[in-house]
Order: C-alpha cells, then sequence, then structure tokens
C-alpha cells in the first residue's frame, strides 16, 4: 500500500444498505455497547479526504467484544488482528466503530482515546500507513479519531448514500442563514437548509448535448454552487435545436453552410466547444456558479479522475465505454449517479420510425443500487466494438452508412433528464419518503407507457459485487477501466 497524503477535512462515505446492517447491530435496543469493524477505501482530492466504507465486519458480543480491563469493553486481540491483517493485504483503511447513548450528539471517551494511543501506531505499521481510526456512534451523530502517518484528526462528518443523502455529525450543526432570496420559492420547498444543501453540491455532467445541456441549466437555476462539464465535442448546425444556449454564431454557420469544403471544415475546426456554451448558460442562470470547463473525454484517465469528488455524477453521452467509465466512477468512489438518454429506432431501408425510448437510470453505490454492468447494459462485444477504429468497425458491420444519424429531438431528451434532476433534488433535500425505491424508468414514448426495472445485482459484478476483486469503494487505490495513455 503507498502512503497516501491525506487532506482535512475528513470525512466517511457509506452505502444505505451497510449503515442499516451497521445500525441495527450497534442499536438492537438494549441499550448496551456493541462494536465492528470498517474496511474502507479512500480518495484525497484538494476538497479532502473521504474514507470509503468497502465492508463492514460486525464484532460478536462475548466473543470478539468482550469486558475490558482498562474501559467498559475492547475489542479481543485476535479479532483487532484479523481485521487490520485484511486491511493490511486488501488496501484498505482500518476503522473500529463502536456506540454510546444518545441521539444527536456523541464523543469518544477518555478510555477510548487512551486504547488509540496504546494501538494504533502498530495498527498503522500492519496496514502500510493506513489510515486507521475509531468511531463512536449516537443514533443519530458519529464522531472518530483518524490516524495517519501525517498525524492525528478528527473526523468531520459521515454520509450515508441511499434514496435520502444523508449527513451525520458528531452534534448539532447550526442552522444556516436565510438563503438568497431569489431562492425563497425553492426554500418554500425544501426550506433553507435545503437549498443550503444544494449552493454545497458538486456535480458533474459528462456530455453537454441534448439531455447534458438541459441538466447544466436546470442546475444552475437549483442554485447548484459547482458543475464540472465534461465534452470534447463543437456546436454544429445540426446541434443548434437541441443544445440549450447554442447560437448560429456558436457554430460558426456562416462558414459552415458554404458550399466550400475547406471553408466549411474551418467553420467546425472553430466553432465552440458546447461545454463553453454550457458554462455561459450556467453563468446567466447563476452568477455565484463555480464552472469548471473540461474540454476532453471521460475515456482518459485524467479527465475521469476530475469527477472522483463530485457528491453527483450525470452521464448524458450514450457509448458503451462512457457507461463502462461513469459505472466505475459511480462504485468505485462511491458517488450516486444517473444515466440519460433517449433512443430513436428507424428501419434502415424505409426510415419508418419504431419504438422511441427514453431512459432515466439511477446508479447507487451497492448491489441493487442500479449497476449498469448487473443489468447488462455494458456488453463485452460493443465495448470491442467501439474500440476499433472506423475500418474495423465497417469490417465488423459496426457502421454500415456513416451518413445516417439517428433522430434526436430535445423534447425526448427532457423527459430523460428532468426525472434525473429531479432525483438528485429530492434525495439532497431529504423529500424522498425513507423507504422509495429508485428502480431505472424506461418511457416507451409512442405507446405513452412507463416501464420501471428493479435493481439487479450480481455477486461477481466487477464493479458493486462483493467478491475480493470488485472495485466498489477503493476510491485512489485502484484503476479505473481508462483507455492508456500513449506517448
Amino acid at each position: 500500500m503507498d502512503t497516501v497524503t491525506v487532506k482535512t477535512p475528513i470525512s466517511l462515505t457509506i452505502a444505505h444498505p451497510l449503515f442499516e446492517q451497521l445500525q441495527e447491530h450497534l442499536f438492537p435496543g438494549d441499550w448496551d455497547e456493541h462494536a465492528a469493524v470498517i474496511a474502507a477505501g479512500l480518495v484525497t482530492t484538494s476538497r479532502g479526504t473521504r474514507l470509503l466504507a468497502r465492508d463492514v465486519f460486525l464484532a460478536r458480543d462475548g466473543i470478539d467484544f468482550v469486558p475490558g480491563t482498562r474501559g467498559y469493553r475492547a475489542l479481543t486481540a485476535q479479532f483487532v488482528a484479523e481485521m487490520s491483517d485484511h486491511c493490511g493485504q486488501e488496501n484498505l483503511c482500518y476503522l473500529t466503530v463502536h456506540c454510546h447513548g444518545g441521539t444527536d450528539e456523541v464523543g469518544l471517551s477518555g478510555d477510548d482515546l487512551a486504547s488509540h494511543e496504546r494501538g494504533y501506531p502498530a495498527i498503522l505499521d500492519i496496514t502500510k500507513g493506513g489510515p486507521v481510526g475509531g468511531l463512536v456512534f449516537a443514533t443519530q451523530a458519529v464522531a472518530g479519531d483518524i490516524w495517519t502517518v501525517q498525524g492525528r484528526f478528527p473526523l468531520d462528518h459521515l454520509t450515508v448514500i441511499g434514496s435520502r443523502i444523508r449527513t451525520l455529525y458528531a452534534s448539532r450543526q447550526p442552522r444556516p442563514l436565510h438563503c438568497d432570496p431569489v431562492y425563497d420559492r425553492h426554500a418554500r420547498l425544501f426550506g433553507d437548509v435545503g437549498q443550503g444543501i444544494l449552493t454545497n453540491l458538486k456535480v458533474g455532467i459528462i456530455g453537454l448535448g441534448g439531455g447534458g445541456s438541459l441538466l447544466n441549466e436546470w442546475l444552475s437555476r437549483l442554485g447548484v454552487g459547482h458543475i464540472v462539464g465534461v465534452d470534447f465535442d463543437r456546436v454544429d448546425v445540426t446541434n443548434l435545436p437541441r443544445v440549450v444556449g447554442a447560437s448560429s454564431w456558436d457554430a460558426h454557420a456562416w462558414l459552415t453552410r458554404r458550399r466550400t469544403n475547406w471553408i466549411q471544415k474551418i467553420g467546425r475546426r472553430y466553432a465552440n466547444y458546447k461545454v463553453v456554451v454550457a458554462r455561459r448558460v450556467a453563468k446567466r442562470a447563476n452568477p455565484a456558479i463555480q464552472y469548471d470547463v473540461v474540454i476532453g473525454n471521460v475515456l482518459d484517465e485524467e479527465v475521469a479522475l476530475l469527477l472522483r469528488d463530485v457528491d453527483f455524477l450525470f452521464l448524458a453521452s450514450d457509448t458503451i465505454q462512457s457507461r463502462l467509465v461513469f459505472n466505475a466512477l459511480t462504485q468505485q468512489y462511491l458517488i450516486p449517479g444517473a444515466q440519460v438518454g433517449a433512443k430513436v429506432l428507424t428501419e434502415k431501408e424505409t426510415g419508418r420510425v419504431g419504438d422511441i425510448t427514453v431512459a432515466t437510470r439511477l446508479v447507487l453505490p451497492f448491489p441493487r443500487g442500479g449497476c449498469l454492468e448487473c443489468h447488462g447494459l455494458i456488453p463485452a462485444s460493443f465495448l470491442n466494438m467501439e474500440s476499433m477504429n472506423i475500418e474495423g468497425r465497417k469490417k465488423q458491420r459496426y457502421v454500415d452508412d456513416d451518413t445516417v444519424v439517428e433522430p434526436s429531438v430535445i423534447t425526448l431528451n427532457a423527459l430523460s433528464a428532468a426525472q434525473a434532476a429531479n432525483d438528485l433534488m429530492m434525495m439532497f433535500a431529504g423529500l424522498y419518503h425513507e423507504r422509495v425505491t429508485l428502480p431505472h424508468q424506461i418511457h416507451f414514448a409512442r405507446e405513452r407507457r412507463l416501464f420501471t426495472v428493479e435493481g439487479a445485482a450480481n455477486d461477481a459484478c466487477p464493479d458493486c459485487g462483493s467478491n475480493s476483486r470488485s472495485r466498489r469503494a477503493r476510491g485512489d487505490r485502484y484503476r479505473l477501466p481508462c483507455r492508456m495513455v500513449r506517448y
């Protein structure tokens, strides 16, 4: 394990199913102490360090968690040795967990801190630099003491990823000031707290075409404070009906509509990038927004890594390779996300329109959370075809006619993107009912019929699976499935 330089604040992210399992073990109703160990990946960016809960190992009362000699109870030496050794071998961080009484305020005791001082230096060696730490839970609060080779730091907060995104602290947080009057109508729905949450969000959008440009404007008007827009494509005259905010000037239409080929090429070469147009639209909607323009392809690792600290990730580019990287980001870094898109099938010979399907696929970072791989939406055969050059694809009959372009209409994009934008708003503002399920939604537009696809799971999945080789929650200590950089 390579020693990682951590940055503050340090937080913990955990998927809702694991959090429920932990809560049920810690608080069975007997008002006694119980314990567990969390094995976690980590990611460090300019926003701080996030520990990513991968596995929870429950300590058995009276076997692994026994009366202590210096405190009320303690984990046995054997359990600590087995768990720390597991974390060391798997390149994971080691976090002990136990509970105290109380509801929304909790803190580590003197005995807790003293036990860390006795044991954690040795565990840092076993885990080759950790980090390691100790957490204490109340039913609605968490505090932590995190040890690294750089020093000792408090846990700032814990985030639970589910249909409602929850954040737990060591004590009650002060209520935010009244929101900007611009967002008064928003605050009437989800309050100043909800608007404050949206203002502090960092959201990534892959693809700023039809669906992505709609999401870009709507998120800006919702008051989202930071957007990372990723796209390598330029505006074309055929994009103008679908890319929000794009103009003939952006497409250099006065050049691309000329009859001379070389003049057309100049126009296409110097047309505005879609993501630059998206930033302009976002800034008009919300002048205070922080907007990161990324002119690049998410298939390249240096681009994909720019998205590893977003709070929510949208995929509005529908190549199979972009699905592969998007799905890996959500699972590897515990980022909730959504894939949006519309598909219009036409008969090649007659041009007759067939099925029109509009998809909104929410992807949460846990088994049965909507993983695209588990749903069969990243077929290996299509990945192989997309990786070929144009000539190779023609030989495999992947492209029969380069001049054939699929139909696309902005209202179909809107049907998909609106649900995804509302999902983000409802999840972070806490508006969804606690037990709501979030299946994939497929609209068959010509039949005006909505079809839902419940979450699938495969233990052998390389992304969300429970097998030892899956990337789930491994963070920076695992490579993304991006294409190799060639020098």
